[in-house]
C-alpha cells in the first residue's frame, strides 16, 4: 500500500482538474485536489472519504448488480439506487396480474420482500497497485505477443487474490490505457431482495422523449436489500439469512438544496474514453455512431409497435426495450455534440503539438503516422463489424442460433460423445431462456429490415458470398422490403429453434446437416463465417494496434510536460471514483436559462391521461393537487422539488450513485446526463455539462406518502437542520 501511494497518489497530485471534470479514484486523491474539494464546500476528511482499516463513506458504496452503483442508507443493509437500474428485477418479479412494473411494489415488512436471483452487491474491500509485475511479465514485449503476457498476468493476480469460497473477488484494472495496473477486491453478496419501488409511470416519467433532457421529472429510484447468513457471511439466497449489517450507512438529509452547493458523486463509472484520438473521433462520427442510431431505432420501431398492443408483451420486452434506447438517443446525441464543438479539430491540435514533441524521439516519432494507417487499413470494413452486432445479432432469433455454432464445432470436431452433449445441454438451456423472452412478431419484422439494410449499405464485395443471390432466387426482387418479409416469414415458420419436436429430434441425434439446413442457423451462419473467415482478423490487428498505439500516446503525453498536463486523471473503468462539483443552474442557449431543479408543478404541466410516457398514477395526482407533501415539501418554494442538477463528472455505471453533500449526506441520486453534454465519453464541456439527480425528498415522498411504505423511512437516518 506504501508503494501505492508514492507512485499513484503522488503522480495524480502533479495534474490539477478545471471546472468540475475529473473521475477521481478516492482513494488516491492527492492533496491539491483535495484542497479543491474543500475550497468547493467539502467539510470531511480524507480519511472519513475513503479509509482502508476504518469505516468511511467508501463503504457505503456498492457495485449493484455488475453495471449501476448503489448505496446504503440504513443499518439494515437497504439499498437506493435508480429505478432502471432495478429494471429488470421489477419486471421479472411482476406479472400480468401482479405487475409491480405498472403499478409499484412497497414491502411493509422484510417477509414480503422479494428475491432477485441475477443481482448482487459488491463492497470494496482493498486496493493494491500490481503494476511492476503486470509490466515485469510483458518486458520487452510489443503488440499482440504483449497483450497475451499482460492478460495473463492479471489473470493470475485476479486468482491469487480471490477467495470462491469467502465471496472475494479481484479484479486488475488497466489505467492511463495500460500504463498503470491496480488490483481492485471486493466483497460480493448475492441474496438481494426487492423492498420497494414506484409505479414505472414515476420511475420513467418522460419516457424516451425526456430521455438525456434537462427540465427532467423522472423518480428514478428503487430500492432493494442486502442479505446475509446468521453468521454474518455471504450467503446464496434462503429464508434464514438476516439483514446485513453494514460498515457504514449514509444519513439522508432532507435540508433540501441551493443554487452553489457542493456536491459529491461517488461511484463506479463504466467507460470514458477521454483521450481518443482524431482518428478515433472521426471514425465514430462518420461511420461508428450513425450506423448503429439507425439499426437501433429499427430495432425500437418493431418492438415498441407490439409493446402498444399488449400489457403482457410489454413486460416481455420492457427492460431490453429500454436498454436498447437509452444508448439509442446517447450515441445520436454524441455525434450532434462531438460535431458541434469541434472536438475534433481540438484533438488534432493536442496530436501536432505531440508531434513537435515526439520529434527524434524513436519510441513515439512515428506513433501518429502509424495510428493514421492502421485507421486507414481498418475503415473500409468498420461497418459490417457494426451490422453484425447492431443489426443481425440485434434479432434475438439470430443471436440465439448463432450460438448454436458450438453445438457445429463440437460435432465437426469428431470429439467425445461427452464434448457433444456439453454443446448440446448448454443449447437446451440458452434456448429455454430465449423462448421465454421472444417475441416473434418484432423479431421477424427486425430480421427482415435489418437484412435489406446490410444488403443496401454494405459493401457488395463485403458481403457473404451466395446469400443474397439465393435469397433473391427464393423470395423475389432485393430491392423490394416485401422478398426481405417473405424470407423472414418461412425463417420464422421453418427454423426447428421454434418447433420443440423438431428441436428434440435434433438434440437426441445432433446432426450438421440437419443443423446447417435449418434456415435461422443457414442466416446467421452465412455472416458469421463471413466475419470470421475474412474480416475477423483484420479487426484484431487493428485492435491490437490501437491499444498498443494507446498505450505508448499516453506514455508520451504524461512525459511531454506533466507539470503543465490538465486534466490527467485515470479513465473510468468501472472502478470506484468521486467527482465533485456544486448545483447548479445553466444557459444552454441564447435567452434560455435553466433552474437548478424542477417541481411537482412542473410533473403536473406534463400529465398527458394515458400517454404513453406522461401518465401518472391517480393518487399521485390526487396528493400533489392538495399539496400533500408533509415534511418533504420545500418551503421556500411551497412545493415538492423532484430533480437537480450538479456540475458532477459521470457516465454510464454511476446510475444509482449517491448525491452527497459536504458533511456526508445522502442529497439524491444521479441517473443522466444533459443533451447538450452527450460527448462526456470523449470530452468533458466545463460549461455544459450537468449530471440529472433525483431529489431524496422526491424519493421519500413516493415511498412514505405515496407508497404508504413508513417502515422504509423508519429505518433511514433523516436530517433536518
Amino acid at each position: 500500500m506504501k508503494k501505492l501511494l508514492v507512485s499513484v497518489v503522488l503522480a495524480l497530485s502533479l495534474f490539477r482538474s478545471y471546472a468540475d471534470e475529473g473521475m477521481w479514484l478516492p482513494m488516491l486523491l492527492g492533496q491539491q485536489v483535495y484542497n479543491d474539494m474543500v475550497k468547493r464546500g467539502l467539510k470531511l476528511s480524507k480519511d472519513q472519504l475513503y479509509h482502508m482499516n476504518k469505516a468511511s463513506l467508501k463503504d457505503a458504496i456498492i457495485i449493484f448488480g455488475g453495471f449501476c452503483t448503489g448505496e446504503i442508507v440504513s443499518n439494515e443493509g437497504l439499498i437506493f439506487t435508480n429505478h432502471h437500474c432495478g429494471y429488470d428485477a421489477i419486471a421479472t418479479a411482476s406479472t400480468v396480474t401482479a405487475n409491480y412494473l405498472k403499478n409499484g411494489f412497497w414491502a411493509k415488512s422484510k417477509p414480503e420482500e422479494i428475491p432477485s436471483d441475477k443481482l448482487y452487491a459488491e463492497f470494496l474491500l482493498k486496493i493494491e497497485d500490481v503494476t511492476t509485475e503486470v509490466e515485469d511479465s510483458a518486458k520487452g514485449l510489443t503488440g499482440a505477443e504483449r497483450t497475451a503476457k499482460v492478460n495473463f498476468a492479471m489473470a493470475a493476480i485476479n486468482k491469487r487474490y480471490s477467495d470462491e469460497s469467502k465471496s472475494v473477488i479481484a479484479r486488475v484494472s488497466s489505467l492511463f490505457k495500460g500504463n498503470q495496473f491496480l488490483v481492485f477486491v471486493y466483497q460480493r453478496y448475492s441474496d438481494i431482495r426487492l423492498v420497494g419501488a414506484p409505479p414505472e409511470s414515476i420511475g420513467k416519467f418522460g419516457g424516451d422523449t425526456d430521455n438525456w433532457e434537462w427540465p427532467r421529472h423522472t423518480g428514478d429510484f428503487s430500492v432493494f436489500r442486502v442479505y446475509m447468513s446468521k453468521d454474518g457471511k455471504p450467503a446464496d439466497y434462503s429464508p434464514e439469512n438476516v439483514p446485513l449489517k453494514p460498515k457504514y450507512f449514509l444519513p439522508v438529509s432532507i435540508k433540501g438544496v441551493k443554487d452553489g452547493d457542493y456536491a459529491m458523486i461517488y461511484g463506479y463509472p463504466g467507460g470514458t474514453n477521454r483521450y481518443e484520438t482524431s482518428y478515433g473521433i472521426k471514425q465514430k462520427i462518420d461511420i461508428d455512431n450513425p450506423t448503429l442510431v439507425k439499426l437501433r431505432d429499427v430495432r425500437l420501431k418493431y418492438m415498441f409497435a407490439e409493446m402498444k398492443k399488449d400489457p403482457a408483451v410489454k413486460l416481455q420486452l420492457a427492460s431490453n426495450y429500454a436498454s436498447i434506447a437509452n444508448y439509442w438517443k446517447f450515441f445520436d446525441g454524441e455525434s450532434k455534440q462531438l460535431i458541434k464543438y469541434d472536438i475534433y479539430d481540438q484533438k488534432k491540435k493536442l496530436e501536432d503539438k505531440f508531434q513537435q514533441w515526439a520529434s527524434g524521439k524513436p519510441e513515439f516519432q512515428s506513433l501518429m503516422t502509424d495510428w493514421s494507417t492502421a485507421y486507414d487499413q481498418w475503415r473500409p470494413y468498420s461497418k459490417q463489424r457494426v451490422y453484425l452486432n447492431e443489426g443481425i445479432f440485434g434479432s434475438p432469433l439470430l443471436s440465439f442460433a448463432g450460438t448454436l455454432q458450438q453445438v457445429e464445432n463440437a460435432i465437426a470436431k469428431k470429439g467425445s460423445s461427452a464434448d457433444i452433449k456439453k454443446a448440446i445441454d448448454a443449447a437446451k438451456e440458452a434456448r429455454a431462456a430465449f423462448i421465454k423472452s421472444e417475441n416473434k412478431a418484432s423479431d421477424q419484422n427486425i430480421v427482415a429490415a435489418v437484412l435489406m439494410m446490410y444488403y443496401e449499405d454494405i459493401d457488395k464485395r463485403q458481403q457473404p458470398i451466395g446469400f443474397y443471390d439465393n435469397l433473391k432466387a427464393s423470395s423475389g426482387d432485393l430491392k423490394e422490403e416485401s422478398t426481405y418479409k417473405r424470407f423472414a416469414a418461412n425463417m420464422f415458420n421453418n427454423t426447428m429453434i421454434f418447433d420443440d419436436n423438431k428441436w428434440n429430434a435434433f438434440c437426441a441425434n445432433p446432426d450438421a446437416t440437419v443443423l446447417q439446413a435449418d434456415p435461422a442457423y443457414a442466416t446467421v451462419s452465412a455472416f458469421l463465417k463471413n466475419w470470421q473467415g475474412k474480416y475477423i482478423s483484420q479487426f484484431q490487428q487493428f485492435n491490437t494496434k490501437n491499444n498498443e498505439l494507446g498505450r505508448l500516446y499516453l506514455k508520451g503525453i504524461r512525459e511531454m510536460d506533466t507539470a503543465k498536463a490538465k486534466k490527467m486523471y485515470p479513465d473510468a473503468t468501472f472502478t470506484m471514483r468521486v467527482s465533485f462539483g456544486n448545483v447548479k443552474s445553466y444557459q444552454p442557449r441564447d435567452a434560455v436559462k435553466y433552474d437548478y431543479v424542477t417541481t411537482m408543478t412542473g410533473v403536473l404541466e406534463k400529465y398527458v391521461p394515458g400517454d404513453y410516457e406522461f401518465d401518472l398514477p391517480d393518487k399521485l395526482l390526487e396528493l400533489a393537487r392538495k399539496k400533500d407533501y408533509g415534511q418533504y415539501i420545500d418551503k421556500q418554494r411551497n412545493d415538492l422539488v423532484v430533480g437537480f442538477i450538479t456540475t458532477n463528472d459521470i457516465t454510464g455505471g454511476n446510475s444509482g450513485s449517491p448525491v452527497i453533500d459536504g458533511m456526508g449526506n445522502l442529497i439524491g441520486l444521479a441517473f443522466d446526463g444533459n443533451y447538450e453534454a452527450l460527448s462526456h465519453k470523449i470530452a468533458f464541456d466545463a460549461v455544459y455539462n450537468r449530471t440529472i439527480c433525483v431529489d431524496v425528498r422526491y424519493v421519500l415522498w413516493c415511498i412514505d406518502k405515496l407508497g404508504g411504505a413508513t417502515n422504509i423511512i423508519n429505518e433511514l437516518k433523516l436530517v433536518r437542520q
